[in-house]
């Protein structure tokens, strides 16, 4: 049996999944979109029962990809049961999305989540009405709490019904309904006849029957046809509301909210937690990458190094010992922190408000509020920061968000501009090559919003009640995610390893380093063997700096190279392309074309950068 979870953000749905599949979660990319869905699999009465986890949605008629996908599933009856997940405590506008799924005729089951938020609030909702009103069994659960949740999966295996609740729409729409149900050969069903008048389907001929009459009571109502559709259900929702639920009188208190939903001091507060989760994901990282790393290279790279091994053995296993490294000791602190951080801040509903707040400023570079959080966070790694773009609503602003998140200086970058220019050039220098990335972040984010297809749709936010995050959910939503990095990333950075290190013992550097001497020397001014640091840095961002050393012979690079050159070198490194890691992740969440886009970009930018540089030192002295 396959069982449907849907609802709005927010109600608890993706708690619920939680508490019904445990730890065993799979995520899987839903053909032909950038949609992750999520599944599991439970039992009951000794036999396998999959759960679907479906994205948060408002309507079935929406045009992002989130309502596509869920309303191609439901229209396919892709579910045997589906279970309709309702915010007990703003129940009337969570009905919207419940009537539309009525209209689909399958099998369902209403859960309304949050009953110890309604109950505090003084909200009484008479489920037993509820059910009679609409046909569908209704239970009462807290997810917080773990209240009834056992019972979801029972009930949705025997009890589980189509409901008889039928929205009562205008006599015109209705006259319309039935007019376009004989329109196919075989008849169109109700549902199909109203997404029609919408322009959404497949069937031609109906399509073209629903235009003429769509203009039709656009022009008696003066209204599109779906406000006329919207406001009936709307209608209904609101009578189904009054006659089920009841409140006790008292006045509306927005507690904290007043602080962190205005312009003052919710930014203040808005900066200050996401530099704190910056410094956070930064230092933690970096205390357990110095863990891991000096470890692996006491215990597994110093014995490798002293074992007498044929060459070719030994530049293979140091390879891969090289990529565990850089994976385990680079990426995966980082990501699991950023993660943990991540979770607390969805759980407690800090996120919706950071996305409000931060929306009028995200608009200029053609995304919404969401787009922030990665962004920032990609300070402390490029890697959960493009995980996090999923969250982002279109596909248009992911595409805009990828390229710019891959430009933001992440720790491993920061290495390279302490390590080498702070160092050796100054601190102005080192705070210049900050200057020079975040400007070529936004003029691409202005470019970028200008020629990327694509619609920028308006975003509709929801802002939940603040809640204490459960831990134990927190940990299985970190764990999910990393897992995800673990097998996707990981692979495909050893395998890259094994091939740069292939490359460099049979000589084939060398022959980079002589061809690239034009550009790398000529134009960049730089030494050849910068190239293949460069390179390096393809792997490991701080490789490049440690590669310039071992090539250098020396660890005072001002020996071997001159201050400006250090300068266009750690600028340019900087700015080239991304890690393995993140072309790895941008490959899984953004697909082959963009992935090679970003790249190209970015070598652009890299080289264009260093160009200008070096142009301008020829003619007056920088440093």
């Amino acid at each position: 049996m396959k069982i449907g979870l849907i609802g709005n953000p927010n109600v608890g749905k993706s708690l619920i999944f939680s508490h019904l599949t445990g730890i065993g979660v799979e995520v899987s990319n839903y053909p032909g979109t950038t949609v992750d869905i999520l599944s599991g699999v439970s039992c009951i009465n000794r036999l396998p029962v999959e759960i679907i986890d479906l994205p948060g949605i408002y309507s079935l008629d929406g045009e992002g990809d989130e309502e596509r996908l869920v309303r191609d599933m439901v229209l396919s009856h892709s579910f045997d049961v589906l279970v309709v997940i309702l915010d007990a405590v703003h129940l009337e506008r969570n009905l919207y999305l419940f009537l539309q799924v009525l209209e689909h005729r399958i099998p369902m089951i209403v859960v309304l989540n949050m009953a110890d938020e309604a109950e505090k609030q003084e909200i009484q909702i008479d489920t037993h009405a509820l059910s009679q009103i609409t046909g569908v069994p209704v239970l009462l659960t807290s997810a917080t709490l773990g209240k009834n949740i056992a019972e979801i999966i029972p009930v949705a295996t025997t009890r589980a019904s189509v409901g008889t609740y039928q929205v009562a729409y205008d006599r015109h729409i209705e006259a319309a309904i039935r007019t376009l149900m004989r329109v196919s050969d075989s008849g169109s069903s109700r549902v199909a006849s109203l997404l029609a008048l919408q322009g959404i389907g497949t069937d031609p001929s109906l399509l073209e029957a629903a235009r003429t009459i769509a203009g039709e009571l656009e022009e008696e109502h003066r209204m599109p046809v779906s406000s006329l559709l919207a406001g009936n259900r709307h209608h209904a929702a609101s009578e189904i509301h009054h006659h089920v639920v009841s409140k006790a009188p008292g006045k509306e208190m927005r507690g904290l909210d007043s602080w962190l939903l205005t312009p003052f001091p919710g930014v203040l507060i808005m900066a200050g937690i996401l530099l704190s989760m910056l410094l956070a994901v930064f230092f933690i990282g970096s205390f357990f990458e110095e863990l891991i790393v000096e470890a692996c290279d006491i215990w597994v790279l110093g014995p490798l190094a002293d074992a007498s091994l044929d060459p070719l053995v030994y530049e293979l296993i140091f390879s891969f010992v090289i990529a565990i490294q850089a994976g385990l000791g680079i990426a995966f602190p980082f990501v699991f922190t950023f993660y943990l951080l991540m979770s607390v801040v969805e759980d407690t509903g800090y996120m919706s408000r950071i996305a409000f707040l931060a929306d009028r400023i995200m608009h200029r570079f053609g995304l919404h509020g969401q787009a922030i959080i990665p962004m920032v966070l990609g300070l402390g790694c490029n890697v959960p920061a493009i995980m996090a773009i999923r969250q982002i609503g279109t596909k248009r602003e992911r595409h805009i968000a990828a390229f710019l998140i891959t430009m933001v200086p992440c720790s491993a970058r920061t290495v390279i501009i302490a390590g080498i220019v702070s160092v050796f050039v100054g601190l102005y220098a080192a705070l210049s090559i900050y200057l020079i990335i975040f400007s070529l972040i936004l003029l691409s984010g202005l470019f970028l919003s200008k020629i990327t297809p694509g619609t920028q749709l308006g975003m509709v936010l929801e802002v939940p009640p603040l809640r204490v995050p459960s831990p134990l959910m927190v940990l299985t939503r970190a764990w999910i995610h990393i897992r995800e990095f673990l097998v996707i990333a990981m692979p495909l950075l050893i395998v890259s390893s094994i091939f740069l290190g292939l490359l460099g013992f049979y000589g084939v550097l060398d022959v980079i380093e002589t061809a690239t001497a034009p550009v790398v020397q000529g134009i960049l001014g730089l030494p050849p063997f910068a190239s293949t640091a460069l390179l390096f840095g393809v792997l490991r961002k701080e490789m490049a700096f440690e590669t310039l050393v071992v090539l250098a012979g020396t660890a005072n690079l001002t020996e071997v190279m001159t201050r400006i050159q250090l300068y266009i070198f750690a600028l340019v490194s900087t700015l080239f392309i991304p890690c393995v890691s993140t072309i790895a992740v941008l490959y899984r969440e953004q697909g082959l074309k963009t992935a090679i886009q970003i790249s190209l970009y970015t070598v652009f930018l890299g080289f264009i950068a260093g160009t200008v540089v070096h142009w301008i030192s020829t003619l007056i002295p920088l440093f």
